[in-house]
């Protein structure tokens, strides 16, 4: 069975450690298998492409992955880090909540 991750892709999500600790952005892909993460405006890296017929060459940013650890939920009330539970709801679906807020995660 695949391991269960606390964020998704999607997520508003906040640095907690590297270079760009404190940034923010929102969770482009994730990689199962390396349990990373690329954050939208995170860890950028400079790559340096040659031309093809589809794509200009030159030095293009482009972010890098970060791994999981190194990232928590934004907590939808105050906007910062958070731990994320899960719990049932009355009607019997399962969603995370941020433990910081008590706020219900998914909708």
């Amino acid at each position: 069975m695949a391991e269960k991750f606390a964020v998704k892709k999607g997520d508003k999500v906040i640095v907690l450690a590297g270079k760009d600790k404190g940034k923010s952005g929102e969770i482009v892909r994730i990689v199962r298998e390396d349990r990373r993460a690329f954050v939208s405006g995170v860890n950028m890296v400079k790559r340096h492409t040659k031309q093809s017929q589809t794509e200009t060459g030159g030095i293009l940013e482009k972010e890098a992955s970060i791994h999981l650890s190194n990232i928590a939920l934004l907590d939808p009330k105050d906007g910062k880090a958070t731990r994320v539970g899960y719990k049932q709801l009355d009607d019997g679906r399962k969603v995370r909540f941020a433990k910081r807020s008590g706020e219900v995660i998914d909708s």
